[in-house]
């Protein structure tokens, strides 16, 4: 998309510095539409909500709220309605997500423009931009559409915007008829700008060619409308799961109802205990544990000034196995600073001695260049090169003088040189006259600077030597000369004329000499190398994209030790690439440079498609759809724009690049406790189904009823949420390798344990159920004796599951407030029902002596010995094989 190829009509000879009349204007602005990005027909509010009742998981909430209000349980009915609600919420602020996206982009897009029309200046709106409309640009405008220079001074733009490349490009006027074809953003020398980017220097009149979604930041807008974020593995799983197991518990429902009419010929006892079974079996936990785990997961990660905008985010960030990083911005400040200065075979490292003085010098070639520079500057090398002399001068370089003359850079002579003038200090005694001392200094690209100080070969090699190893190190470079003028070029004393003879019409009148050589870089974050260091121990990966040069792109990566830093791919070697060869390039390549949003896009796609977990980070519009594409977009809430907040799935509101790591860690202590959450879960519902089913089989008097159904949901749903969310991480959650995104979160070797424990509880259960129904024939103590144990177990499996590798007497020594106000709430409630006649006749409970309670405590620890004994064993045997791998 840009501008377009066909010459205007408004641009004929000796008419078109007019600009277009207010009737062209409108005709075209009525036939082509706002320059603002298009907005789609919104869904409405009942529509979103519908489509999110027809998912899977959404209309398992709906039917076990149903079976709860056929049950009178209104309380259980009501939670499930307000856990249906608050998924339905979630999923209409991620529906308005993009659309705030696209609302920064076109807020962003839509400037207010000064125009030529009628042959007059006028400041209009952005939106009301139209093809052919000539733009009047001055230093700082933001540029309101894609255009064609026309005529330019010294005209630069900064299109990080675009393309992440923080130092901004020099345009020229393009002197041939119609519009010349489109190139991509970046790049110095091109007659193009773009909407949305900034001039930093100079003045410029521009032809306007594309507006609107014709631009290069309405190509972004779109490619944003059109990309999906993806379900994150577990998401997957556990609707999978739950879908199966609620389609096993309306199908055991059905034939529970049908066995029971049949062998006992009793509807009504049949429905209850289908109902009752259907409720055992039916996983409502799943959604509710997921939903309250993410969200405890954004508040807790909020707490590291990391806001949380798509929650499963949350989650998935513990599982990236690709963190590709936006240098400008991210890895770096997005703003200059001198980094080394050098003159005459002396060099003084800047960032390396930030406070010790500069030599005298070195403090000449800051002089020198803050001479050369505006006292006012937009332009970030200029900035910093005055940030500098702030630190260096006790008093600003320019005090008490006047500036005489500018000659801007040209692109014959890419130098800038300043004259300026100043009263001399009090002529000698006796003298009648006195006359301003000019003082004139030049700053520009080095070969430019040795040309104005006429080099001979041999102090070019040299310098030329110095400027190459500079720019290996990924320094902007930029040379620095002062000039004498010629005799006679001099103020009249108490004259206020700038000078008493003309001055040389160019630069090269004057008599230059080489001051010395300055080297710019965008610094790194001061806490990026620990960072990554943290990445890599954490085994995750690595990968640079940038805009920026390929020398700037590698001198970046060998100073945060990414592997293979001088192994690059441009973005032009991108576009000759397969997606086969890039997809087996990415594996190894760890440094992209000269990438263009699509191609970013393209990255993050060919990692997914290698099976990657893939994290980026960035803050531009640039980053937008990348961010979006991502399993989990980063995006830097200081510096960065609302559109790639927007499209991020999470915000660093500081911009630490450390608080990534931080929120990899969280997001694993969540994956971890979230895997322990399902694993007791799965393993609960084994014994409470079984005890559902088993009797009913056998003829025997039912042992659970909904109402301890019930009761059991009120111990089971606040344990797997609450308890198990707030368990700390484990000591080696960050030295250990992300796992494999290829194996499934929800696996065999999650399942079958966890049904092995349920299956072991079901058996202990079972045996203290039937043996005193056999010994005492008495259902009411032997279904209070089952309940009792039931819940011990319940208790027993909640300790057993919070590690997998640690027994329970090793994990007690890890505080976890919630599980003791579990583990006591839980006890309390079952010894009212117990203990109080209202409550034991209401659950059909005989009394229970201690006797019967000690057999019931000690049946429930049994029920899991083996599992403890199952962890003791192996993490014995990952000890030992450890210890082998350790020796020579």
């Amino acid at each position: 998309m840009g501008l377009t190829t066909t010459p205007s009509t408004d641009t004929a000879a000796g008419a078109w510095r007019d600009g277009l009349s207010s009737a062209e204007a409108r005709e075209r602005l009525a036939a082509e539409g706002d320059n603002e990005l298009p907005r789609e027909r919104r869904k409405s509010m009942l529509a979103i909500a519908l489509s999110v009742l027809r998912e899977p998981m959404l209309l398992l909430l709906v039917a076990a709220g149903v079976l709860y209000v056929f049950l009178g349980d209104l309380r259980e009915a009501l939670v499930l309605l307000a856990s249906i609600s608050v998924v339905i919420g979630i999923t209409l602020y991620q529906e308005r997500k993009t659309e705030r996206a696209l609302d920064a982009l076109r807020d962003l897009a839509s400037p207010r423009a000064l125009v030529i029309r009628d042959g007059q200046p006028q400041r209009i709106a952005g939106r009301e931009v139209v093809r052919g409309d000539l733009v009047l640009l001055a230093e700082g405008d933001r540029v309101p559409a894609d255009a064609v220079v026309r005529e330019g001074v010294s005209l630069t733009a900064d299109e990080s915007l675009l393309t992440g490349e923080s130092v901004p490009v020099r345009k020229v006027a393009w002197s041939g008829a119609g519009m010349p074809p489109l190139t991509r953003p970046g790049g110095d020398d091109l007659p193009f700008i773009y909407s949305g980017t900034l001039i930093t220097g100079g003045q410029g009149l521009a032809e306007v060619g594309a507006t609107g979604p014709r631009t290069e930041i309405g190509a972004i807008g779109k490619a944003l409308h059109t990309v999906a974020p993806e379900q994150t593995p577990l998401q997957r799983e556990v609707g999978r799961l739950a879908k199966w197991l609620a389609l096993a518990a309306f199908g055991l429902c059905a034939l529970v109802i049908i066995a029971y009419v049949l062998l006992r010929h009793d509807l009504v006892a049949g429905i209850l205990a289908g109902i009752t079974l259907a409720m055992a079996l039916i996983p409502e936990e799943f959604p509710v544990v997921l939903a309250i785990f993410l969200a405890l997961g954004a508040w807790r990660i909020a707490q590291r000034r990391v806001l949380t905008r798509r929650m499963p985010a949350v989650e998935a960030l513990g599982s990236a196995t690709v963190l590709c990083v936006d240098k400008t911005g991210t890895l770096t400040l997005n703003r200059m600073a001198v980094s080394k200065l050098y003159t005459h075979g002396a060099v003084f490292d800047v960032s390396a001695q930030p406070d010790h003085p500069l030599p005298l010098a070195h403090q000449e070639i800051v002089r020198e260049a803050i001479l050369a520079s505006p006292v006012e500057a937009f332009d970030p090398m200029e900035r910093a090169l005055l940030e500098l002399g702030r630190r260096v001068f006790a008093e600003p370089v320019t005090d008490g003088l006047r500036l005489v003359r500018e000659y801007p850079l040209t692109p014959r002579l890419l130098a800038v040189t300043r004259v300026w003038s100043r009263p001399p200090t009090t002529p000698p005694h006796g003298a009648h006259e006195r006359e301003r001392e000019l003082l004139v200094a030049a700053k520009g690209a080095p070969e430019a600077i040795a040309r104005l100080c006429r080099m001979d070969e041999a102090d070019w090699h040299e310098t030329q030597a110095r400027v190459s190893a500079m720019a290996r190190d990924g320094l902007r470079v930029l040379g620095v000369a002062r000039a004498t003028p010629p005799p006679g070029i001099a103020g009249p004393a108490g004259s206020d004329d700038a000078v008493a003879r003309p001055l040389p019409a160019d630069p090269t009148g004057f008599r230059f000499e080489l001051v010395g050589l300055i080297g710019l870089a965008d610094p790194v974050r001061p806490s990026v190398p620990d960072a990554m260091r943290e990445c890599a121990s954490a085994g995750v990966r690595v990968i640079m994209i940038t805009g920026d040069y390929p020398e700037t792109a590698r001198a970046i990566a060998r100073h945060i030790s990414l592997p293979h830093p001088d192994e690059c791919i441009t973005g032009g070697e991108l576009d000759t690439l397969s997606d086969d060869a890039l997809r087996e390039r990415i594996r190894e390549t760890a440094v992209f440079a000269r990438v263009v949003p699509a191609q970013k896009l393209r990255l993050v796609q060919a990692l997914q498609a290698n099976g990657e977990v893939v994290a980026m980070t960035g803050d531009g519009v640039n980053d937008a759809p990348a961010l979006k594409a991502a399993h989990i977009g980063i995006a830097m809430g200081g510096r960065g724009t609302d559109v790639a907040r927007e499209a991020a799935s999470l915000v660093l509101l500081d911009d630490d690049f450390a608080a990534i790591v931080q929120a990899i860690r969280l997001g694993r202590r969540i994956f971890d406790n979230l895997r322990d959450a399902i694993a007791y879960l799965l393993a609960v519902h084994v014994p409470i189904a079984g005890m559902s089913l088993i009797p009913i089989l056998l003829g025997a008097p039912l042992v659970l009823l909904p109402v301890h159904i019930v009761l059991l949901e009120f111990v089971i749903d606040p344990a797997s949420s609450i308890a198990f969310e707030a368990e700390p991480e484990a000591a080696d959650v960050m030295r250990r390798p992300p796992r494999d995104p290829r194996e499934p979160s929800l696996g065999r070797s999650l399942i079958v344990p966890s049904l092995l424990q349920g299956a072991s509880v079901l058996a202990i259960v079972f045996a203290v159920y039937f043996l005193d129904l056999r010994l005492y024939a008495n259902p009411g103590e032997a279904r209070a004796l089952a309940f009792t144990t039931l819940v011990i177990a319940n208790l027993a499996l909640i300790f057993a599951n919070r590690s997998w590798t640690r027994i329970i007497p090793v994990t007690l020594r890890t505080p976890n407030p919630a599980l003791w106000w579990v583990t006591g709430g839980a006890l309390a409630v079952l010894a009212l029902t117990l203990a109080v006649p209202f409550l034991r006749d209401l659950f059909q409970f005989a009394p229970l002596h201690p006797l019967d309670l000690a057999i019931c405590l000690g049946a429930a620890l049994l029920s899991i010995t083996w599992f403890e004994l199952f962890k003791l064993v192996r993490s014995r045997h990952a000890g030992m094989m450890n210890g082998r791998a350790a020796m020579p």
